[in-house]
């Protein structure tokens, strides 16, 4: 372990400074060996290539043969195309004079006088993104509360619509789902729509879509004659969708300055650019997962953000940084099982939930502390003689990051001065960039998600056989059937235990007769009514 004066001299000559923003990325308490960068640097000139090829317009995800163009958002002279350029400016003041006209309240919901609260439909990159903005910039304050359906569980949604209650006549809803078809949107939709007919209120007065054009809900949203239809593109994933109208509308809406995170995530690609690894803190980000993985994922990544309004961070990070990562196969097709784990917390409450293990516990992961210097507006107050919470909250992160060390535990820090819009767009933009750079070190392709995809269509195949089994079940509505019965009358000795949980599922709502027996073979299940809505 270095004393403490060599510490101060390696903070000093590996620190990464982005000046025009203030940020800091500090490697120091990393234990990366003498060399390390030297033996890197053919690896990250490869990595600066293919970055620079992406941003050119080269076509990024072969599967689907689109490109990817998150970076052009916020700088579209950069876009390859006049099109590109003009969409994304479009775009920009679309969502300006959108605003505009519900903030004043020149565009009114049915029956009340100006829209108040915001629900966003969406799941994914089309929640995580909006959700992480609204709880680290929105204020009790803003002009617009924000609320999220962003699953398909139906007793979640019923909680928020709960917690809106009468002000779900002023509520704008914003449907956010770039093919329209995601099942859970389309599934939020449904039962928000159910919640304004249940208040005589017509759905369409109250909602805006967000999607790609001519999709299943464009289509739905022009019908129905929708407030507005904003767009996505398919040169944008999910996961990094947020500098797009999926979450710049809803920063506008609540009184976000958008404008100020699109420039935040501008410098920082400026910063990103530079092909001097020391110099440039995305190329350093990613060698040190490199390093702390072994190139492999070896070790997780523990966000650990000390301060509040940054909780979600670690959450949002976790979508773009292990769905780009995450990858059976590298480039060449050899299976490799790729992948970089991240969970989080903040400080100093993981001071009493998890430090004592990431002290003293396995040792597979490396922290990330992000640090915000200043505490809060105003005149703190002390809570001991010249002491404030804020300094209680410093001293927490100092003194984990040095215990930390202390046993041997590898961590790095993220230091900015102050937490506003232009800050989060360039922290976005920060892991937006270190996630291309690591995806090319590693050799797999950080941009298409064939898991996703694996998942959905597995799902569909167990809607598909609930209903053949509900069918079978009503087709002799007086019979008790186990779940080897149905599964050998309908063709599918296989799928005996998914039978089962459908059938658990069923009658625990309501929709199948259950009697139980000595074990799951012999319990046996009969037709009931439905006793749900169609």
């Amino acid at each position: 372990m270095l004393s403490a004066l060599d510490l101060w001299d390696r903070y000093q000559k590996t620190s990464c400074r982005v000046l025009p923003l203030g940020l800091t990325l500090d490697i120091s308490r990393m234990r990366f060996p003498t060399g390390f960068f030297a033996r890197m640097v053919e690896p990250m000139e490869s990595a600066f290539a293919a970055m620079a090829e992406l941003e050119a317009g080269a076509i990024a995800n072969p599967d689907e043969e689109r490109m990817v163009g998150h970076y052009w958002l916020r700088n579209p002279s950069l876009a390859p195309t006049d099109e590109i350029r003009q969409l994304i400016t479009d775009s920009h003041q679309q969502i300006a004079e959108f605003t505009a006209r519900i903030h004043d309240g020149q565009l009114k919901p049915e029956t009340e006088d100006r829209f108040t609260h915001l629900l966003i439909i969406g799941i994914g990159g089309s929640a995580l993104g909006p959700q992480f903005v609204s709880d680290a910039l929105a204020e009790a304050r803003s002009p617009m509360q924000a609320h999220f359906f962003d699953n398909t569980d139906p007793d979640g949604m019923r909680r928020v619509l709960e917690t809106i209650g009468d002000d779900l006549a002023s509520t704008l809803n914003l449907v956010v789902s770039k093919s329209g078809g995601t099942k859970e949107t389309r599934n939020g939709m449904l039962i928000a729509k159910s919640a304004y007919k249940a208040r005589g209120l017509e759905f369409g007065r109250h909602a805006v879509a967000v999607t790609g054009e001519e999709s299943e809900l464009d289509h739905l949203a022009t019908a129905e004659n929708w407030l507005a239809r904003f767009p996505m593109w398919d040169w944008v994933g999910g996961r990094t969708s947020e500098l797009s109208a999926v979450g710049l509308l809803p920063a506008a809406l609540q009184g976000i300055d958008w404008r100020e995170m699109l420039e935040g995530a501008r410098l920082m690609d400026e910063a990103t650019r530079v092909p001097e690894i020391s110099q440039n803190p995305a190329a350093v980000l990613a060698l040190m997962w490199h390093y702390a993985g072994d190139g492999a994922g070896k070790k997780d990544m523990v966000v650990l953000p000390y301060k509040d309004r940054l909780l979600l961070f670690s959450r949002y990070l976790q979508q773009l940084i292990m769905e780009s990562i995450g990858k059976e196969r590298n480039l060449f097709g050899e299976v490799v099982n790729q992948g970089l784990s991240v969970y989080g917390n903040k400080g100093s409450t993981d001071q009493h939930a998890y430090v004592q293990q990431l002290r003293e516990g396995i040792h597979n992961f490396f922290v990330t502390f992000i640090q915000v210097l200043k505490d809060e507006e105003g005149d703190p107050l002390e809570v001991e003689p010249g002491t404030t919470a804020g300094d209680y909250l410093n001293g927490f992160f100092l003194g984990t990051r040095q215990a930390l060390y202390e046993n041997g535990r590898d961590s790095m820090t993220i230091t900015i001065p102050h937490l506003d819009a232009r800050m989060v767009g360039a922290l976005i933009a920060l892991f937006e960039r270190a996630v291309g750079f690591y995806a090319s070190l590693v050799g797999i392709n950080a941009y298409h998600q064939p898991g996703v995809e694996a998942g959905k269509k597995a799902a569909t195949a167990v809607l598909e056989l609930q209903a053949r089994v509900l069918a079978a079940m009503q087709t002799a509505p007086t019979t008790l059937f186990s779940a080897p019965d149905l599964a050998r009358e309908l063709g599918c000795p296989d799928s005996v235990e998914t039978i089962y949980r459908i059938l658990g599922h069923l009658a625990a709502n309501g929709r199948a007769v259950y009697h139980p027996g000595p074990d799951p073979t012999l319990s046996l299940f009969g037709f009931a009514p439905a006793t749900y809505s169609q």
